[in-house]
């Protein structure tokens, strides 16, 4: 029989697909994280004798009787020949009683089907099959072992692989149709814009040779698509099993959604848009599982009939999973999770790949996917990474628990409190910077992380609320101090406390996510990041952790000069003591220029209290310009009034703080916007924290001002200006209203198709010096 298969599934999902079953159960139980997984993973297997074969890879293949083939594949974690035994090994923390039922079955499952595999490579007639449960915190085995023979292993096989295989030729027949719709798909629009062009055939480019490539292109180049069209072009070519686009906001998915759609349209392609849960949430104020929340009951049971009704078509978005998972009674959060292992895009926020135990990521690892990723807006990575990487615990918090009293934790909460008033003892200044993670304090720590998850792991099996949240907040200090090296800094900030006193806030910040962020883009066969923002290319290399290989791209404009007006309003200084003196002048210059050309603005500044300044300054002195403002915590559906005020024939001013929700992702071509103020370089605020991350970065690049303050605030600068000329009709002004914009380093960073003109007026000048300061 030919050994050409139809269709190649690991171990693990074939028993995702087949053995899982019963309730959705999320009830809070004690979990090790990934780290401590494979550390308990390690320290069974070194108990093990001399002989003992770890990690045994395993490969067989399932024939029905029609001649189709389906390989298995995977990874048992390990043999011992003279035992004729096999162990698949579990972590876990706590009271094994209970674990429910469906995920004890799945584990099973997963150790028949090696079982079964090693029979088979190994000629043996039977085997015993042990689960070994390792607790971490106690560092004790529990093996529940069965001694099967190699016909119940083959039957049980057989039996997975049969239910598996129509659903496997399924996904092969899309497999191959997606590939020959995409291999002789179009570009949707009438032509290529020229620059749009170069963007496409260097991400072609970069997923034909498997690289990185970092793709500086000015807004209006039509990024979305010139990324998306080319890497689908690739995918039949280069075999790839799915493409991620990752965006850092909402505004840049639903970008991404609007893209693919007529794609969808004519072709099977399966896209499916990643929500997050408290928006996907029905019953927020049920529990997940199957004795609080119907759509947590029978879960797995109903998930097959939900899974086959979205794959009739293949819009996955948020409002079409919604429904197919109503329809069957089933999560619909949970319902798209499931189906992120058979989308062919992918389309979520970063964190569903970068991050630790990332979804997308996981999936990648654990089915050796071929995935094309995609960063939009990709500036914002570096910010994301570090806060995904970055850890904090306030002993005001800690303090509030001892005082509830709770239950066999009590003295845990005492010995770490002491251990913070050592600390706090030991900091002179409001925030003091450590060497390193304080050993005794971490020790106490990891104490109370154990003891919160022993007293889970009994009855009644609660915590409070609050001590849940302490408890999920320190694991991620406990893991996050696990990566702590050269690329991290910890500190400890005293702030005013309960009744008069002070408390210490510990943090571990990271600095430069490169080495964390390395392994990502090596598992993925090529990744293109993209930004109109990502001047200068060794500021991102260095902290991105790009590939030696990747490539660097400066798409030029499709805009011509003659349609931005960029004026420098270097008679004005937005330094924070000059603030005061700036009221007067900006709103004047705001209500000159819409004198001169009534239409509608937006105004940034680099906080709401100077935007409120202004605004009411404005307001006093030129009534007669409409004005309305960035609120501070605005919804969802406040943003969206706050945008609907920018009609085609309205007139006004909308005050917004730099770096915020409006000053990047939206957009408003045309008569919607015909200029904008920002009156702000953007630096971030001069604080012990970012002073700590300047020295660092200084010591670790050479360029710590530019790094920590240079750079981030000039690229917030031109995203907000880049909501100006959206397209190629559109006219407009731009005044940047500091004089620090018309110095040489600050303009190198600029656009070069921006026409700069400089505004003096000596008369109106306010203070402030000529530095950067």
């Amino acid at each position: 029989m030919s050994e050409a298969v139809d269709y190649t599934v690991a171990v693990r999902s074939l028993c995702d697909f087949t053995a899982k079953r019963g309730d959705l159960d999320l009830r809070f139980t004690p979990s090790p994280s990934a780290e401590e997984g494979i550390e308990g993973h390690a320290r069974v297997a070194s108990r093990r004798d001399a002989h003992y074969e770890r990690e045994v890879a395993l490969s067989g293949v399932y024939w029905s009787a029609a001649g189709q083939g389906l390989r298995v594949r995977g990874r048992a974690d390990g043999f011992d020949p003279q035992r004729g035994r096999l162990e698949e090994i579990k972590t876990h923390r706590g009271d094994l009683t209970r674990q429910p039922e469906n995920h004890r079955h799945l584990h099973w499952a997963q150790l028949r089907l090696y079982g079964w595999l090693l029979c088979e490579a190994r000629g043996l007639d039977e085997l015993e099959l042990a689960l070994v449960y390792f607790d971490i915190a106690r560092q004790v085995e529990t093996p529940l072992v069965e001694r099967v023979d190699r016909e119940t292993l083959r039957h049980f096989f057989e039996a997975q692989c049969a239910a598996f295989l129509d659903w496997a030729l399924q996904e092969t027949a899309h497999r191959t149709a997606r590939d020959e719709a995409l291999a002789a798909m179009r570009f949707p629009h009438a032509s290529w814009q020229g620059e749009q062009r170069t963007l496409a055939e260097n991400v072609y480019k970069a997923a034909s040779t498997g690289r990185a490539l970092l793709a500086q292109a000015p807004t209006g180049t039509g990024k979305t698509l010139g990324t998306l069209f080319p890497m689908l072009k690739a995918m039949p070519m280069q075999r790839l099993d799915g493409l991620c686009y990752l965006a850092a906001k909402t505004p840049g998915r639903q970008l991404a959604l609007d893209a693919l759609s007529p794609v969808v349209e004519t072709t099977p392609l399966r896209v499916l848009e990643l929500t997050a849960r408290d928006k996907a949430c029905e019953h927020p104020d049920l529990a997940c599982h199957g004795e609080s929340c119907p759509l947590a009951a029978g879960f797995f049971d109903k998930l097959p009939d939900a899974r086959r009704a979205l794959i009739a078509g293949g819009d996955w978005d948020r409002t079409h999973v919604r429904d197919a998972a109503l329809a069957h009674g089933v999560c619909p959060y949970y319902l798209g999770q499931e189906m992120a292992r058979w989308s062919d895009v992918t389309v979520g926020d970063y964190h569903y790949y970068f991050a630790s135990g990332g979804l997308l990521h996981l999936l990648t690892q654990a089915n050796d996917w071929r995935l094309g990723v995609l960063v939009d807006e990709a500036h914002n990575l570096v910010e994301r990474a570090r806060d995904m990487y970055s850890a904090s615990l306030d002993q005001g918090d800690l303090r509030a628990l001892i005082r509830e009293k709770p239950a066999g934790v009590s003295a845990a909460l005492k010995q770490l409190n002491r251990e913070w008033n050592v600390l706090g003892r030991e900091c002179v200044n409001e925030h003091t910077a450590l060497e390193n993670v304080p050993e005794a304090w971490l020790a106490a720590l990891q104490r109370l992380v154990g003891t919160i998850g022993q007293v889970a792991a009994e009855p009644p099996y609660t915590l409070s609320p609050a001590l849940q949240r302490f408890y999920f907040d320190a694991l991620k200090m406990v893991r996050v101090a696990e990566l702590f090296d050269r690329h991290f800094v910890c500190d400890i900030a005293m702030r005013p406390g309960h009744r008069g006193t002070r408390h210490a806030r510990l943090s571990l910040r990271n600095i430069v996510p490169a080495p964390l962020l390395t392994p990502r883009f090596k598992a993925a066969h090529a990744s293109v990041l993209f930004s109109a923002t990502l001047t200068p290319e060794r500021y991102q290399r260095d902290l991105l952790g790009l590939p030696e290989d990747s490539v660097w791209l400066d798409v030029a404009s499709p805009f011509a000069k003659e349609q931005l007006s960029v004026h420098i309003a270097r008679h004005i200084s937005t330094r924070f003591r000059d603030r005061q003196a700036s009221l007067a002048p900006i709103a004047d210059l705001i209500a000159a220029t819409y004198a001169r050309r009534p239409g509608n603005y937006l105004a940034f500044f680099s906080s709401f209290a100077y935007l409120e300044d202004v605004a009411t300054r404005l307001r006093e002195a030129h009534p007669e310009v409409p004005q309305w403002q960035q609120g501070r915590g605005m919804d969802e559906k406040a943003r969206t009034d706050f945008l609907a005020r920018f009609t085609s024939d309205g007139c006004g001013v909308g005050f917004a703080v730099l770096g915020g929700a409006f000053g990047e992702g939206i957009d408003l071509p045309g008569e919607r916007l015909i200029g904008a103020f920002i009156a702000t370089l953007g630096l971030p605020q001069v604080n012990p924290v970012n002073e700590q991350r300047r020295r660092y970065l200084q010591a670790m690049f050479g360029a710590g001002y530019d790094y920590a303050y240079v750079y981030p605030g000039v690229q917030k600068v031109i995203q907000a200006a880049g909501r100006v000329i959206r397209g190629h009709e559109d006219r407009g002004t731009i005044h940047l209203i500091d004089d620090r914009f018309a110095e040489p380093r600050i303009q190198a960073l600029l656009p070069s198709w921006w026409h700069v003109t400089q505004n003096v007026d000596n008369q109106a000048r306010n203070p402030g010096g000529a530095s950067l300061g």
